[in-house]
């Protein structure tokens, strides 16, 4: 088995059995803009890999975001929050759009992001970037950069930082205002990420690249202080230090050295975006976010991208491979792993036979719609689970 975007064996944290009579229970969050419609296709992927391995799936579906503004006037009721608690497994769309800005920042669909994470404890965020063979043309680096390969695992600090961090807020003062965001960490914080992005490299190719900027912020040498302090525990893992600004370069110039990138949060949110661009495009880029004994939530990486909505052109391929990882991670053991190797091996022969979404159109391929892609690969998982 290998893992989403990975070159090696990773069990990630499986949660035991799932459900009840080994029913996998998953809260569906479409969310805003795109969301609803990527989501239906992840929905459509997961179900045919889980029938093709003799899981049961039970979905349910919930608004959060700009949706649950509308229906219920904050962004995570209370008792969305709660059924995710419950379930096995949160796949979510994507959040936001332009008729929420104007909120106050605690009120907007993005608050209510950061809420789900906090209230289930997630503080690890597992975002492959991996170039598939037949998207080549699609990616703006060089023939010689892409020969080869891009396959990296970014490995993102999920609870703290700057979008957790307090005082953050604005205020009237001489100048104008004066906006103040805190970007906090302490030790228990960074160690647990770091052992899990340690694990991960042992599972890969041994390589780990801890991504911060030590030579300004103390947060960073606060993280720099922890990885030196755990490498002993991982002589199987060589670790090498890279300030963000050099970890940017380095995806562009030579993505090939990286292999498990490690960095806190806000970092890493700006350098797996880039590692979309890297791959061709931001849609198809999938995320675990994993914390504890609780459910894990699954999403792409892109963004609700409103002016697409309704359009049927959205690329679902990064929701897909969400609902890969969320098979990978859900605690339904062997079975669960082989489902998402269905998904991930249905989406590069789909990918193999010359079909693409619009932002990956290119000549002599075939351009589908959001719907017709999720067709598409579920009817590959199909006919691959006799394999």
């Amino acid at each position: 088995m290998s893992e989403a975007g990975g070159k090696g064996p990773a069990r990630g944290q499986q949660r035991g059995d799932s459900g009840p009579a080994g029913v996998l229970q998953v809260v569906v969050l479409p969310g805003d803009g795109i969301g609803p419609e990527v989501t239906a296709q992840a929905v459509k992927a997961l179900e045919a890999a889980a029938e093709a391995e003799g899981m049961a799936v039970t979905c349910r579906y919930l608004p959060v975001g700009g949706a649950a503004i509308e229906e219920a006037g904050e962004p995570l009721p209370e008792q969305v929050l709660r059924a995710c608690r419950q379930a096995d497994a949160v796949l979510l769309g994507a959040v936001g759009g332009p008729r929420w800005d104007n909120l106050p920042a605690e009120r907007r669909p993005e608050a209510g992001l950061l809420a789900l994470r906090q209230g289930l404890g997630l503080w690890a965020n597992l975002r492959p970037v991996k170039l598939y063979p037949p998207l080549a043309g699609a990616s703006p680096l060089r023939p010689d950069l892409v020969a080869r390969g891009v396959d990296i695992m970014v490995v993102r600090e999920l609870s703290g930082g700057l979008y957790y961090g307090r005082p953050s807020g604005r205020w009237a003062d001489g100048s104008g205002y004066l906006a103040v965001d805190t970007m906090s960490y302490n030790t228990r914080q960074i160690e647990r990420v770091l052992r899990l992005a340690f694990d991960l490299a042992l599972g890969r190719s041994g390589r780990l690249t801890s991504v911060d900027k030590a030579n300004v912020l103390s947060t960073s040498r606060l993280w720099r202080e922890t990885v030196d302090a755990l490498r002993p525990e991982y002589p199987g893992v060589t670790v090498e230090h890279m300030y963000v600004d050099a970890a940017a370069m380095e995806m562009v110039l030579r993505p090939w050295r990286l292999d498990v990138v490690v960095t806190e949060n806000t970092f890493g949110d700006i350098l797996s975006d880039l590692g979309g661009a890297l791959v061709g495009s931001l849609g198809l880029l999938p995320s675990a976010s994993l914390g504890g004994d609780g459910p894990g939530l699954f999403e792409p990486v892109h963004g609700s991208a409103p002016a697409l909505a309704g359009q049927d052109r959205a690329n679902p391929l990064g929701a897909i491979l969400s609902a890969a990882m969320l098979l990978r991670y859900c605690g339904a053991g062997e079975r669960g792993l082989r489902a998402a190797e269905r998904v991930e091996s249905a989406v590069a022969r789909v990918l193999d036979a010359g079909y693409r979404t619009a932002d990956l159109e290119e000549p002599g391929r075939r351009v589908v719609g959001t719907s017709a892609m999720g067709d598409l690969i579920a009817e590959a998982i199909r006919e691959g689970s006799g394999c």
